[in-house]
């Protein structure tokens, strides 16, 4: 392990402590068992076994493919059941949580019985007395960002795209690569928002530039991208200078709320979950501020269907500061600035897909990863993208992209033919 690189997270250390018996046949009580069943009733019953220590079994005798989450300790079983946000996560991260089988296929079922589960609304209620503030002021926001971004790029480089471009792919066609479908995505966004030559187009959040730097390339635009990722932007700068495009992109390491000037398009792909609800409005003035009476906007963030806290260990371990909107939540954007929605595209499975194809490239490099970080750093990493891929299967969240543009703005197409051809989108008169 590369021990020059202090983890900017507190994440649980290896097992050391815990007491060897519970991994050697420790007896297990009459209360580990009423846990056990407590907690497979609880989560609604899933077709997954859940399993102790010694071979004590919860399920339904109907899994034929053996999907199983094995609980190795006491310590484990009942931090699950006491606080199952942050306390599965952190069990599955030390070693104390095995998941048998497939890790996405095990965590779906599991989500979709927990979505039905009669204790559902008293989970939620339970979750949202537990949750922790989301600190998103401009310094919080600073170190929210580094936290997650800045790991090093050489660590995100083994598994995501050439471009590195870390949100939802758009899979045209299930024949679509990784590469290929974030390439589809790209020219999505900058399709939704209309972009042609000479356009002066501002990004809020641009992670390593693979957005700003296409819009510029492909569609002759002027771009300002502002971001808080010291390690992103530097990458970022460096590849507009390698493409020649220095001169037409801007980067700007700043926090959204400092966004100056006026554009004909604003954009932000999967900087929302970062925001904060409690600054939804601010980020509205914002848009109104800077977007051109002409002008069109799009927002791309992880949503659900419904108001629910954000999972505590991935809140706690994995995005600090994050939280995943309703769609009525983030209509409070919009509202103030007198800005209406146009459009709103919900690319869940493009999500679930994406994230299976970066936990697959991630298992393919472990041996590099582990020269970077320990094995409880990896377990994490592999549980957060395994158990979103899941989450956005079984429905629990949602991706939307939301366009929007001024009230008064007439300049907008006739139809959403331009967005899966080339031509040039037919407008109305303005």
């Amino acid at each position: 392990m590369n021990t020059s690189r202090q983890l900017p997270l507190a994440y649980p250390k290896d097992l050391k402590s815990v007491d060897s018996l519970l991994r050697n046949g420790a007896r297990v009580t009459l209360l580990d068992r009423l846990a056990l069943n407590f907690l497979y009733s609880v989560i609604g019953k899933p077709s997954v076994d859940f399993m102790l220590w010694d071979g004590t079994r919860a399920g339904s005798g109907k899994n034929d493919t053996r999907l199983q989450i094995v609980f190795l300790t006491r310590k484990a079983l009942w931090q699950t059941c006491l606080r199952p946000d942050p306390g599965f996560g952190d069990a599955y991260t030390t070693g104390e949580v095995l998941i048998e089988s497939d890790l996405i296929q095990v965590l779906t079922e599991t989500f979709r019985a927990t979505d039905q589960s009669p204790w559902q609304e008293f989970r939620r209620r339970f979750l949202s007395w537990m949750a922790l503030p989301y600190g998103n002021s401009l310094a919080e926001s600073r170190w929210n960002i580094s936290a997650h971004y800045d790991l090093g790029n050489d660590f995100y480089r083994l598994w995501l795209d050439s471009e590195m471009v870390y949100t939802c792919a758009y899979y045209r066609s299930i024949e679509m690569d990784l590469a290929a479908a974030q390439q589809a995505k790209l020219d999505h966004v900058c399709r939704k928002v209309g972009l042609a030559p000479g356009m002066r187009v501002v990004e809020a959040g641009c992670g390593w530039g693979a957005l700003a730097l296409h819009m510029a390339r492909n569609y002759g635009v002027k771009v300002r991208a502002f971001n808080i990722s010291r390690e992103q932007l530097e990458l970022a700068r460096r590849r507009a200078r390698e493409l020649g495009l220095d001169h037409t992109v801007e980067f700007i390491e700043d926090d959204y709320r400092n966004i100056y000037g006026t554009y004909d398009a604003f954009v932000s792909v999967g900087m929302l979950e970062h925001v904060g609800q409690s600054h939804y409005q601010a980020l509205g003035k914002v848009i109104a501020r800077c977007l051109a009476p002409h002008g069109r906007g799009l927002i791309h963030s992880v949503g659900r269907n419904r108001e629910c806290p954000m999972n505590g260990w991935i809140h706690q371990r994995i995005f600090p500061g994050s939280y995943t909107p309703s769609l009525r939540e983030m209509m409070e954007i919009f509202e103030d600035g007198d800005l209406s929605v146009l459009d709103v595209e919900n690319l869940r499975l493009h999500y679930a897909r994406t994230l299976s194809d970066w936990l697959q490239n991630f298992d393919r490099h472990l041996t590099e990863i582990r020269g970077m970080y320990d094995d409880a750093f990896i377990r994490a990493w592999r549980l957060y993208l395994g158990g979103c891929a899941a989450a956005f299967t079984a429905g629990t969240l949602q991706l939307f992209q939301v366009i929007f543009a001024p009230a008064r703005n007439n300049h907008l197409p006739r139809s959403r033919d331009h967005l899966s051809t080339s031509l040039a989108p037919d407008y109305w008169k303005s």
